[in-house]
């Protein structure tokens, strides 16, 4: 007999001694789930139920939480005959109470929430807090403990789950999807993850599709399939699924518990198959499932008011929700609660007997407290180079380089670099299919990217064992990367600009957890998450109007402060500056947005370095105006088109109206613009002036859409001085120069724009102004005919 199959012959003993105590746990879950929902007194009953015992406001959601916790349960069982590591990935967000319970039995609850005590006075503090002011939400929250997963927006915990999977070679995660969540886009496409989940080297997703056929108002589409056509769905994307139904508890905890046995048993056979050497070839690999159906609203009433409320919809949210108008339903809610008989729950100091205790595992093997969920707990710095290694040899404004390629190859040292014994790592790069594309392929000369299906022999650098996570999905993309971060990891996701909006929800939802996250001291900070966005809309002539869009940036920027970075490099090495900041920075969201098509590279390594750091700085070089000295004009960029432009127009300004006294600004951190109070990198009054003057006009090249910089700015001296050209809306499929003409943010526009609000207009303003508009008509009519730009643009370089 293997050592699999004994481990799981001895898991079966399932014995009526161990059925009473996990059935009294469960009532124990489920005594505490009600009471958060419903009590702000009176929380062990050990008096009559009253009207002044029952919360004002009813918030919370009852109808998941009995599945969730019968699934707890039972995990908390397999954890203690095995010493297995398990985190809990709760789909249903809404089962908040539920998980609150469970850290609460765990002891966890109050260890990192020293005020919520074990005894009377803890139980009614845990019941009171819950959806009140200064308390906590009602989702599985950052602030609960074993949590790495929201679920208020749902679709994302299985993506959430594979990503904390990887590279976790030990470890289990028990994935709960909803059957309301099992409709969601994102959910749908996170199916197809035993294609590159490698047993190899990976930690296993056991998910657990909790179907009680309801979401708030109606039917969910997998709780009216069939057990045939789900199961069949299940295995056509690599599952092995075995359903669980019933409205017996001891049956449901019978045949569930045999369910978690099979499933861990089949994990144990794929790890002894595919480790120890052997053939690192893909092999398609079935990853074991479990359907567990289950009345919604389980052991809540069964009947309110003459209308069914249990297995309904409408035991959802709150299943009693007149009380304080209806004694009946008070008298009601005090038999539900006393089912569980609290008086066998709690001593009478208030503290879990013993026998309720034990259920829980020991130290960080309780899912509330494991270190997967708590991930800075395992963070390592990652290996990096010296810069200067990948650093861009610069001529100034005449080398031409794709800006991303030296990124590529810092990201393809640290994988080298970070290699553990199996294999794995502390580091991946996610992208939907553009790795190449986006100039980072230097990665490919160490790993490959990640597929767990047969090969052809004309596959290229695609292995079972590959590192590089390529699905053409942004949600699998950002939630794998989410889940890899959270559980102690280190990433980049890569992707096109205009469909990083896919999944900007994501990104803010991360932002979020994030933010809260940086207000709890039990929680280790993580490592950050970096989000590169490459084939803007300034260079996505060949693809079109489709494929043009920055509005990333202005979903994140008016988020916490405390989280968001949003970065625009001009150059290759400021580009290299930034990345090596970000993957050494945690619990920031950092965007990085820099091209990968050739561009003009303008600072050397010292110079990029020296001006990431400062955030924003003055070229001296590309100025004919001492620093100290007033300008007459300041012209600003931020990114790399804008500033090619802006620098072309600064060229023009000089050559047409040399007494013009013109300071040249580049914005490489967005933030530093908003004051000192409202962001950590926000410049004084006194070092923002010291940049763009009290009160001359600016004219400011943007990458993105112009009300960004106006939304930033505001509250600074005089803002009505900035003239700010960027993306509007405007785009096709056309040459790189006509992008930014269509847009009104080309070297002619913007050297038009400074001599209209220049006070002193020079002498040649008139000839300047014509010039500008000749060449604009000439540019219009050449691409028509020549179907690429004049040479003259094609070929710019700065003369210095």
């Amino acid at each position: 007999m293997s050592s699999t199959a004994s481990v799981t012959e001895r898991l079966a003993d399932y014995g009526e001694d161990d059925l009473r105590l996990d059935l009294r746990g469960w009532d124990a879950l489920n005594y505490l789930t009600v009471g958060q929902i419903y009590l702000k007194g009176n929380a062990l009953l050990r008096e009559p139920l009253a009207m002044e015992h029952v919360k004002p406001r009813l918030l919370g959601h009852w109808g998941t939480s009995p599945g969730l916790s019968m699934i707890y349960v039972l995990l908390n069982r397999l954890i203690n005959r095995t010493g297995s590591d398990w985190l809990y990935v709760t789909g249903p967000g809404h089962g908040g109470p539920a998980l609150v319970a469970a850290a609460y039995l765990e002891g966890t609850y109050s260890e990192v929430y020293p005020h919520v005590t074990e005894d009377a006075a803890g139980v009614l503090t845990l019941f009171r807090q819950f959806s009140s002011p200064g308390g906590i939400p009602s989702h599985v929250s950052v602030q609960t403990p074993g949590s790495i997963h929201e679920g208020g927006e749902l679709g994302y915990a299985l993506a959430h789950a594979g990503g904390a999977a990887m590279d976790h070679p030990d470890l289990f995660v028990a994935c709960v999807v909803g059957d309301g969540e099992a409709e969601t886009g994102p959910l749908s496409g996170s199916w197809r993850l035993p294609y590159y989940v490698n047993p190899r080297r990976d930690g296993a997703v056991l998910p657990i599709v909790h179907l009680n056929g309801y979401k708030i108002a109606g039917p969910t589409v997998f709780g009216r399939t069939s057990d045939e056509d789900v199961e069949a769905y299940l295995a056509s994307q690599g599952w092995d699924p075995v359903v669980v139904e019933g409205n017996d508890p001891e049956q449901v905890f019978r045949d569930l518990w045999a369910a978690l046995v099979r499933s861990y048993g089949q994990i144990l056979a794929l790890r002894e198959s595919t480790r120890g050497g052997g053939s690192s070839e893909p092999v398609r690999q079935t990853w074991p499932a479990i359907v567990l159906r289950t009345p919604k609203g389980w052991t809540g009433p069964h009947e309110v008011d003459g209308v069914q409320v249990e297995d309904t919809n409408l035991s959802h949210q709150v299943p009693l929700s007149g009380i304080k108008d209806n004694p009946e339903h008070l008298r009601i809610l005090e038999e539900w609660l006393r089912k569980y008989r609290p008086e066998e729950l709690f001593d009478e100091g208030g503290r879990f007997v013993d026998e309720l205790r034990a259920l829980a595992p020991d130290g960080d093997k309780r899912m509330s407290a494991t270190p997967f969920a708590n991930g800075g707990r395992l963070l390592e710095e990652l290996p990096i180079k010296e810069l200067r290694t990948y650093a861009v040899n610069v001529e100034r404004g005449v080398t031409v380089h794709e800006s991303t390629r030296p990124m590529g190859d810092l990201m393809r040292d640290v994988y080298a670099a970070d290699v553990t014994d199996d294999g794995g790592g502390t580091f991946r790069l996610f992208c939907p299919d553009e790795t190449a594309s986006n100039r980072l392929q230097a990665v490919f000369e160490v790993t490959d990217r990640c597929f767990q299906a047969p090969l052809k022999p004309t596959d290229q650098q695609i292995s079972a064992d590959g590192r590089v996570m390529e699905v053409l999905s942004e949600h699998l993309c950002s939630g794998w990367l989410e889940g890899y971060l959270l559980s102690g990891r280190h990433g980049v996701f890569a992707t096109y600009e205009a469909f990083a909006m896919v999944s900007a929800s994501m990104s803010i939802q991360h932002v979020k957890w994030l933010q809260h996250a940086q207000e709890l001291p039990w929680r280790e900070p993580v490592s950050s998450l970096n989000i590169l966005l490459t084939s803007t809309c300034w260079r996505n002539d060949h693809n079109g109007f489709s494929h043009q869009g920055p509005g990333l940036i202005d979903s994140l920027l008016p988020l916490a402060p405390g989280v968001v970075r949003v970065w625009l490099p001009p150059d290759a090495n400021s580009g290299l500056s930034i990345l090596n900041h970000c993957l050494r920075s945690k619990d920031h969201v950092n965007l990085i947005v820099l091209d990968k098509q050739s561009h003009l590279q303008y600072l050397s390594m010292e110079e990029a370095d020296e001006l990431c750091a400062a955030g924003a700085g003055i070229w001296d070089w590309a100025s004919n105006v001492p620093p100290r000295q007033e300008p007459d004009l300041v012209v600003a960029a931020s990114g790399d088109v804008p500033t090619q432009e802006a620098l072309a127009a600064v060229e023009l300004l000089r050559d047409w109206c040399p007494e013009l006294k013109v300071r040249f600004v580049n914005v490489v951190d967005l933030m530093a613009l908003l004051p000192e109070g409202d962001h950590p990198h926000g410049y004084t009054d006194g070092v923002f002036e010291s940049l763009f003057t009290e009160s001359k006009p600016v004219v400011f090249a943007f990458h993105g859409y112009p009300r960004a910089v106006h939304q930033l700015i505001h509250g600074r001296s005089a803002p009505g001085r900035f003239h700010v050209r960027g993306f509007s809306e405007q785009g096709t499929t056309t040459t790189p120069f006509d992008m930014v003409v269509l847009n009104r943010m080309s070297r002619y526009h913007l050297a038009i724009q400074a001599l209209r609000h220049v006070i002193a207009r020079p002498p040649r303003w008139h000839e300047l102004t014509a010039h500008c508009n000749d060449m604009l008509a000439k540019h219009s009519a050449y691409i028509r005919e020549n179907l690429e730009d004049l040479p003259e643009i094609r070929d710019w370089t700065w003369r210095g």
